[in-house]
């Protein structure tokens, strides 16, 4: 009579063998998709490669009021022997585009170079940054 009454018990609070079975493949089931997606991920990222990366950093400007223009000057960063270009922008004092230029920069075997370029704008200027650098 005991036994029937804890079979009872276990049928309605779901602790019977078949559920400890489903439950115990659910969790099997989780780990091994877990696994799958985790290696395909290390696989994935490690053929992805490390690309060229480029970074360019403003170092300064100088407005040339008499000329409308804007001298901007900046560092770039790139791995040797990659050609690079760079979009160089003036704004004026409501941060609207007065004058941009791309500049294409030859290879070199130096990873960090300086640079200068003046910007011919369609209005006074009030600062020139770098918007961005790409590999060509």
């Amino acid at each position: 009579m005991a036994a029937q009454q804890t079979d009872a018990l276990d049928a309605r609070y779901g602790r019977t063998r078949n559920r400890r079975t489903r439950d115990r493949m659910l969790l099997i089931g989780g780990a091994v998709a877990f696994a799958i997606v985790l290696v395909a991920w290390v696989v994935w990222a490690g053929l992805d490669g490390q690309k060229p990366s480029v970074e360019a950093t403003d170092t300064g400007h100088v407005l040339m009021n008499d000329e409308r223009a804007v001298e901007v000057s900046w560092t770039l960063s790139v791995p040797p022997g990659n050609e690079t270009a760079c979009i160089v922008q003036a704004f004026d004092e409501d941060f609207t585009v007065v004058g941009w230029k791309v500049v294409e920069i030859p290879a070199s075997d130096r990873h960090l170079r300086a640079f200068t370029e003046t910007v011919r704008v369609a209005r006074e200027a009030n600062t020139g940054l770098i918007n961005r650098c790409w590999l060509t």
